[in-house]
């Protein structure tokens, strides 16, 4: 296989990365870091350092836990900044919503709402317990895959899924009432 060959097939393996698990990476660093402006630009960096790194990425099938990995790095790089950072007053923060047609403005405005409350109960979290339940319904990793991931055992990732669901269930029950 010549050099042209190689380069196109792994241009075609990474725009196929991209459709297939852009959404779900993107809504991961949406999550984390609570900037929509901000996630996106960090997800154009995971698939950069994917590039960078794809003579050594040997393919196991697990494309989106590899991702994720990249982007985990990412954000926590992105978050030591940011608490360097002076940041703007009104800063606008929000968790990805997918695209679709327009909807009525009593649906937008629910949604919106609901965005709003899940954001501030994940707010309240432990790091962990947000990182965990992030990727595992952002991610849509295996607990085996986000204990690696996070260089955890899987009993802590385990812990720390149950005690966030719990956490959050709690909280979105007492901002609804």
């Amino acid at each position: 296989m010549s050099d042209a060959d190689r380069t196109n097939d792994e241009r075609e393996q990474l725009t196929v990365w991209v459709r297939r698990h852009g959404r779900a990476v993107l809504g991961y660093l949406s999550g984390i870091v609570r900037n929509r402006a901000a996630a996106a630009d960090l997800l154009q960096d995971v698939f950069c350092r994917a590039w960078q790194a794809r003579d050594r990425y040997r393919d196991a099938g697990c494309e989106r836990a590899y991702l994720l990995r990249i982007a985990d790095r990412l954000a926590c790089d992105h978050a030591r900044r940011r608490k360097r950072e002076t940041p703007l007053a009104g800063e606008q923060t929000e968790l990805a919503e997918r695209p679709g047609r327009e909807n009525p403005p009593w649906e937008r405005m629910a949604r919106a709402e609901t965005r709003q409350l899940l954001a501030s109960a994940l707010d309240a979290l432990s790091e962990p317990q947000r990182r965990t339940l992030l990727l595992r319904y952002y991610g849509n990793l295996d607990f085996q895959q986000i204990a690696q991931l996070l260089g955890s055992p899987l009993n802590t990732v385990l812990s720390h899924n149950r005690r966030g669901l719990a956490a959050l269930r709690q909280l979105l029950a007492e901002k609804s009432e």
